[in-house]
């Protein structure tokens, strides 16, 4: 069959959940209502309300005619630490000679509790510029730097010499861990050019105090070893510097040049207390599959992946306490399920297996991908492909899409031919800055060496009249109580991604060859480190 009759199969087979208002983009909206719904709680992690939407969608998937895939029917547990601060009962300061400089917490900084803190630190601090080490690239900010038993004080970022991608890999919080703990490091502190804060500090301390969550599995915590991890205000940067001839805003104007950052250690010693209550709480990934045609084939699996917790209940805005996560990410659950539907009737289904995946923890760093990732079901058989969503936003017209990862395997060289059939644009990543590949959950399959490719709608100028609502709908309703089913929503535009997705996913279950990393691509060696296993 040729290419373009496999495309027009695609598409013929998104057609039943792709119609015109009312029926198809009500029940695609159905969904999101039903799992951004108050009763659901903001689905946190651990939460009775995301147990809720985890079984809704078990049933969901099998009314599509998925089988089970996870490892107890169609759940796969994952076992999480929580913890949460005691403020009251914790402090930061700056000190030297004696005089100690406090940093008021929720205003100077955020104690981060990803980790069980010792009952106190006292260390010796060292900034190290991005706090980067990339080999292959030449590049190492930890070269000839004495971090044993101090804090590594970093500016979020990296040179802008080296290419987006491979920056976005460095910056991982666990990659860059990894290399800082190696060096001898208890912890870090991070600083942020305050012109590339993805929210205001005040809406990003606010929820310091609820519940945040790691991995019970010691093998998969990516946090492991931390002592002290901070994150500090822009606007109380300027003190970690004092006594030390550099400046912050000297620091930026270096940064934002382009020039290599200085690395020194600091004149003040970090001393900090910190107390948590701790718990362990249970929530599953929710996995389903639509097996494949083709005996052949069958055993490989493109998984569409959507994560299905978002924040919970924190701190009220406006009277509003729950975050209920209705572009973040019910949405992008909402259109698996429809996707499920819409493939599962159809008289052929594509050759290889889809898994249906609504994930658990990624607001908590990508936790149950990680899980999945790194210990798939026997089910889910080999992962070809992986294609997730994740607040890919229709609230404005489809002119275009970013489909991050989109030149680092053939699997990007699929989805342009396709969306270009299709009508679709291209468009670049508008946002380098914020290492997008690296932050949802198909970061997890790439380490693993499956190629991937993460959506979003894109394509408008930030003056034009879309660019400017999607900007403020980042600004107000991002992370906030306000993202609920109340908003505006473009159907029109929603049911034709939801056609365009399921298209493609069909697309690449059909094709002769599985999708493949570039030779020239930084995350080819995932791929090659997964054979060598």
């Amino acid at each position: 069959m040729s290419r373009a009759r496999i495309a027009a199969l695609a598409l013929l087979l998104a057609l039943p959940i792709t119609c015109a208002r009312p029926q198809p983009a009500d029940r695609w909206w159905a969904h999101v209502r039903w799992l951004a719904d108050d009763a659901r709680e903001g689905r946190g992690t651990g939460s009775r309300g995301y147990q809720a939407a985890a079984d809704y969608v078990a049933r969901e998937f099998r009314g599509a005619g998925a089988r089970s895939g996870g490892t107890d029917g169609y759940f796969q547990p994952v076992r999480f630490v929580g913890r949460r601060l005691r403020e009251p009962e914790s402090f930061l300061a700056l000190v030297r000679d004696g005089r100690a400089d406090t940093l008021a917490l929720g205003a100077d900084a955020v104690l981060s509790v990803a980790y069980d803190p010792p009952d106190s630190v006292d260390a010796g601090a060292v900034f190290v510029g991005y706090g980067l080490q990339i080999p292959e690239y030449g590049y190492d900010d930890l070269a000839g730097v004495d971090l044993r038993g101090k804090v590594a004080v970093y500016l979020r970022g990296g040179p802008p010499s080296l290419p987006e991608n491979v920056r976005a890999y460095a910056q991982h919080q666990g990659v860059r861990w990894r290399r800082l703990r190696a060096a001898g490091a208890i912890g870090f502190a991070a600083l942020t050019d305050p012109t590339a804060l993805p929210m205001s500090w005040e809406r990003f301390a606010m929820n310091r105090l609820t519940w945040g969550y790691g991995l019970a599995d010691t093998a998969l915590d990516e946090h492991h070893g931390e002592k002290f991890k901070v994150y500090v205000n822009p606007a109380s940067s300027e003190r970690f510097f004092e006594g030390t001839g550099h400046t912050f805003d000297g620091l930026l104007a270096t940064a934002r040049r382009g020039d290599p950052l200085p690395r020194f250690p600091l004149a003040r010693r970090i001393h900090a207390r910190v107390r948590i209550d701790r718990k362990e709480a249970t929530s599953p990934n929710v996995v389903g599959i639509l097996e494949g045609s083709d005996p052949a084939l069958r055993h490989e699996s493109v998984v569409l992946s959507a994560h299905l917790d978002h924040l919970g209940i924190g701190a009220a805005v406006k009277g509003d306490s729950i975050y209920n996560g209705a572009m973040d990410n019910a949405t992008g659950v909402a259109t698996l399920i429809e996707i499920a539907r819409g493939i599962g009737a159809a008289k052929v289904r594509p050759r290889r297996s889809i898994v249906l995946l609504a994930l658990a923890g990624e607001e908590e760093g990508l936790l149950g991908s990680r899980a999945f990732a790194v210990n798939p079901p026997p089910a889910v058989g080999t992962m070809v492909a992986n294609l997730n969503l994740d607040m890919f936003l229709p609230i404005v017209p489809l002119r275009a899409t970013v489909a991050y990862g989109i030149d680092e395997s053939t699997l990007g060289d699929r989805y342009r031919a396709f969306a270009g059939s299709a009508g679709i644009r291209i468009a670049p990543d508008p946002n380098p800055q914020q290492t997008y590949f690296i932050r949802s959950d198909q970061f997890n399959f790439v380490r693993q060496g499956v190629p991937a490719l993460f959506f979003e709608f894109g394509g408008t100028a930030e003056d034009s009249a879309p660019g400017k609502r999607l900007a403020k709908w980042g600004e107000t309703r991002y992370h906030a109580p306000s993202d609920d089913s109340r908003q505006p929503v473009n159907f029109k535009a929603a049911d034709a991604f939801n056609r365009l997705l399921a298209g493609f996913t069909a697309d690449v279950a059909n094709a002769r060859e599985r999708p493949v990393w570039h030779e020239k691509s930084f995350f080819a060696r995932f791929a090659r480190e997964a054979v060598a296993r």
